[in-house]
């Protein structure tokens, strides 16, 4: 199987269907990028360790070396998102349906904005792929049932393990301190939040960029005639091409996401968003290197919960918790079934 850049940009040109899918998918991973990547240095800005931009310019760095470097070391959630679905043996109506999947991420999306129902590109990744594939297979058939459930683990941890792990760390951190000077122990805090903001930026390209290379990688193996990509390497430069564009989609901005993760939700201070920080680096970097897709904007917002929780419960604000179920509620059913209706749509047309 020829996996070269080359041979791929000749597939593209050749194949509208293929160039459709790959500029559908880099789209999502820019927009993850510019949407997702601000929560992993939201902390670090409100706390004032670090000014905006330039916080946003490291985020950008960290990501890209994250979707890189993590993908050749351990692939286990690319590998899950590639396996995770069956789109049969028909290499033309598996790349089809694979459009079909993208297309209904940005309609759902776009609806789920206009009626302010919170989304998650990740779940709605995970939903579009299983909704082409029952499409395609006609039934459960399409869906491999053994990595899918490393779905619903996802969801658990997400939740409860960041929220744990920041408890934790934070009555860890605070008890270690309590005797310590206040304005020497935020000197340490000011440098190591930094570096605990690269951590998360760091794995939050290490699990979102590989999601989506799994997509890529599906699309490749289509082309090239192959139904699956089980026992293939992922090629270097697919690696690289995922993480220019997220770090691309990072430095463009999300000042009013920082905003929102950092100051809205939880009034946090240098240790505690250290302590944030460290618990969602660590949370997911467990989950990638078991191969299990995680929500990394629910992961950081729950270990942020988390962090606040150590002080009072009342610091929290649990219209954030709704949200979190609203978008597992509505993006599972909701995404899966437009990509559903639009893979039927497009097999009959083609």
């Amino acid at each position: 199987m020829d996996l070269s850049l080359s041979y791929f940009l000749q597939e593209m040109t050749g194949s509208p269907i293929l160039m459709i899918t790959m500029l559908l998918t880099l789209g999502v991973i820019f927009v993850n990028g510019w949407t997702d990547a601000p929560n992993a240095i939201a902390t670090c800005v409100t706390t004032r360790c670090m000014n905006v931009r330039s916080a946003i310019w490291m985020s950008a760095a960290f990501n890209f070396l994250g979707v890189f470097v993590m993908t050749q070391i351990n692939s286990s959630v690319a590998s899950t998102i590639s396996n995770m679905v069956d789109f049969g043996s028909n290499t033309r109506y598996a790349l089809i349906a694979l459009c079909a999947a993208l297309i209904s991420i940005v309609i759902y999306s776009v609806t789920a904005s206009v009626f302010g129902i919170p989304t998650s590109e990740s779940h709605s990744l995970i939903a579009g792929l299983s909704g082409a594939a029952i499409a395609i297979q006609q039934g459960l058939d399409g869906i491999n049932m053994q990595e899918w459930v490393k779905v619903i683990y996802g969801l658990v941890l997400s939740l409860a393990l960041g929220f744990g792990t920041g408890w934790l760390i934070c009555r860890a951190v605070t008890l270690i301190c309590q005797n310590v000077d206040r304005r020497k122990a935020n000197k340490v805090f000011n440098g190591a939040q930094i570096v605990g903001a690269a951590a998360m930026s760091f794995m939050h390209g290490a699990q979102d960029g590989q999601k989506f290379i799994g997509v890529l990688f599906l699309g490749l193996a289509f082309a090239n005639g192959q139904s699956s990509v089980h026992g293939m390497e992922i090629p270097v430069w697919l690696m690289l091409l995922c993480s220019v564009v997220m770090g691309l989609g990072t430095s463009v901005g999300g000042e009013k996401i920082i905003k929102s993760v950092g100051m809205d939700m939880v009034k946090l201070e240098k240790y505690q968003g250290f302590s944030a920080d460290l618990a969602g680096a660590a949370c997911l970097l467990f989950s990638s290197l078991f191969g299990i897709p995680v929500s990394t904007t629910h992961t950081k917002t729950s270990a942020i919960m988390g962090v606040g929780a150590v002080r009072r419960l009342s610091a929290i604000n649990f219209g954030v918790v709704k949200d979190m179920m609203l978008t597992w509620v509505f993006t599972f059913p909701g995404c899966g079934l437009i990509s559903f209706v639009m893979a039927k749509l497009l097999l009959m047309i083609s």
